[in-house]
């Protein structure tokens, strides 16, 4: 099923040490590229190094290490995005779910990040999760001013769906959207239309149904892409190719 982007993973995670180029080459023979996304200053800049041909990297600040979102950060992350090959700002957001930082400190560090995104006009990736009311209150306030939102790994329903679509949000699945028991997900992707839909692997997290248990890795975002265009009653192909397109031209891939 090529063209496809996964349009979000971690390679860069220590799962994947012992075989990472190994993986990296499966996702390129097999797929037209690869977001590689850093959710810390850290990761950020290993995503950075294995950017190449096919290989792009987002960068940012995770909302678990929202803490972290100091002028120092910044000034480094605005370093970072003159690399080749970074092609957004990445993940960022809110997670209450763990709340491994504190509500007030996510809430604040995530505007930081929209403002620098708007300023190096990137387009930005969005973790949300338990969070959806105040992700969307922040967005509203910022979504003009950036030339694309993801609202990654989505976690919602229906209903948030469209609320994401009305701020002209793009809307990734993962693997998780192929899980019996996410009946929500897949209305949710029922409800996004062509236009606003993305497909990623999140790897090494998310494995789709058919490898679930596994590392997670690229190469696996076909048996989620060949669900969902089941799902959607879109030809495979065809699927493909609308993604990707939507896919380039969010991030703005040649």
């Amino acid at each position: 099923m090529k063209p496809l982007i996964d349009t979000h993973c971690h390679v860069q995670d220590a799962k994947f040490a012992d075989d990472r180029e190994a993986v990296i080459a499966r996702a390129c023979e097999l797929l037209e590229a690869l977001v590689v996304i850093g959710d810390s200053l850290e990761t950020s800049r290993q995503a950075v190094e294995l950017c190449r041909t096919e290989v792009y990297a987002a960068i940012g600040v995770h909302p678990y290490h929202a803490a972290d979102v100091d002028e120092k950060t910044l000034a480094a992350l605005e370093i970072l995005a003159d690399r080749d090959g970074v092609v957004a700002l990445g993940e960022i957001g809110l997670d209450y779910y763990n709340e491994f930082c504190p509500r007030e400190i996510q809430r604040k560090a995530l505007p930081k990040q929209l403002e620098l995104a708007a300023k190096l006009k990137l387009p930005v990736v969005i973790h949300c999760r338990e969070a959806q009311a105040d992700t969307l209150a922040i967005l509203a306030e910022y979504r003009t001013s950036l030339p694309a939102c993801i609202m990654h790994c989505f976690g919602g329903d229906a209903a948030f769906a469209r609320s994401c679509i009305e701020l002209q949000c793009h809307i990734s699945f993962a693997g998780n959207v192929t899980y019996p028991k996410a009946a929500p997900l897949r209305e949710a992707a029922l409800e996004t239309p062509m236009q606003y839909l993305l497909v990623e692997t999140d790897a090494p997290y998310l494995a789709p149904q058919a490898k679930r248990g596994q590392r997670c890795e690229p190469a696996f975002i076909q048996h989620t892409a060949t669900f969902l265009a089941e799902l959607k009653n879109v030809h495979p192909e065809t699927f493909a190719q609308e993604t990707t397109k939507n896919a380039r031209h969010v991030f703005q891939i040649p």
